[in-house]
């Protein structure tokens, strides 16, 4: 799954990369400890013109009669995101790239403690994930909101979660974006083995008030 986010790259890094025009509204960067709820930068394509504009993480489908009217759908599993009432649209029509950094994902030790990893590319550039959004509007009140495609871990991440993000080579933006036409399907599926470097980090980042640079640190005694 993915539960925390980290971009450390500067918007106009992002901006050039995709060739997207920015919104003026786009959330503060970097930032170590991107939660749930909070906006965070995507990629949309309309007609082939893209955009880069803030969306909040969290899929708020358009029945809710407010956001919290049912679970936060902060991920969507691949395997049925086609079938899934909440998403099924989203993935057909509104597929979107979010570039993040790295991202946190946990174990546990003997005594039942969360052991925080950071998970990022070895090249140490942008990790795009693939993303699905949905407007949602109640009277005066909306939102743009947006779900992480996720797929069963491949061999490079296996041993610290069962799920993983969906990432996207460079090759498949333009597909999961629909400027190439259909055929994003096959694109949901793990990463090679070796695209990540995963290293244990301090038990500070379990806090969603957690921010530094500091967080994404390994520890002395870190994992690989």
């Amino acid at each position: 799954m993915c539960g925390r986010m980290a971009l450390t790259l500067p918007h106009d890094a992002m901006v050039q990369l995709f060739g997207a025009a920015p919104a003026n509204d786009l959330p503060d960067s970097p930032r170590y400890n991107i939660c749930p709820t909070q906006a965070v930068g995507v990629v949309t394509s309309d007609g082939g013109q893209r955009r880069y504009r803030p969306m909040r993480w969290g899929l708020v489908p358009h029945w809710y009669k407010t956001p919290t009217d049912g679970p936060l759908l902060i991920n969507a599993r691949a395997e049925t995101i086609a079938e899934k009432p909440a998403f099924r649209s989203a993935v057909r029509e509104r597929r979107c790239l979010v570039p993040i950094s790295g991202f946190y994902e946990w174990t546990k030790d003997a005594r039942d403690n969360r052991l925080p990893w950071y998970i990022h590319p070895k090249d140490g550039g942008a990790l795009v994930l693939a993303g699905i959004w949905q407007d949602w509007q109640r009277g005066d009140e909306s939102l743009t909101t947006l779900a992480i495609v996720t797929c069963a871990a491949g061999a490079g991440l296996d041993h610290i979660h069962h799920r993983e993000p969906v990432s996207l080579a460079p090759d498949d933006w333009a597909k999961w974006l629909g400027e190439e036409g259909k055929g994003a399907a096959p694109l949901m599926q793990a990463a090679p083995k070796d695209r990540f470097e995963a290293y244990r980090v301090d038990p500070a980042v379990n806090s969603n008030r957690a921010q530094g640079p500091e967080l994404i640190e390994p520890l002395d005694d870190g994992g690989e």
